[in-house]
């Protein structure tokens, strides 16, 4: 049987806990697959370790939402602008400015 690419990740990083491109990449399988858990999780795990510049935050707010945790969204949100801003990506603060008027 062949293995998912879920768990080539997971396994990934058995023998490198703390790669924070290996915890992205599987974020990102999470997310094409609908794991909206997996990816809460996972993502927290990476932007415990990583300098974001804001993606990672516009998708954990998102799987927050759809886990019907708003309020954490809302603070996720705020952290990505933060994020974002601070990278010199004002397009994607603004976006989550928008998003924050508009929906909460």
């Amino acid at each position: 049987m062949t293995a998912s690419r879920i768990d080539i990740f997971k396994q990934m990083l058995v023998n490198d806990p703390i790669n924070s491109s290996i915890l992205f990449g599987l974020a990102k399988e999470y997310e094409k697959a609908g794991q909206t858990e997996g990816l809460i999780d996972t993502l927290e795990r990476y932007l415990a370790i990583s300098d974001d510049e804001g993606n990672a935050f516009g998708m954990l707010a998102r799987a927050y939402e759809k886990a019907n945790q708003r309020e954490k969204a809302k603070e996720t949100y705020h952290r990505g602008i933060n994020a974002a801003t601070a990278h010199g990506h004002p397009s994607m603060a603004e976006e989550y400015r928008v998003i924050l008027e508009s929906e909460f």
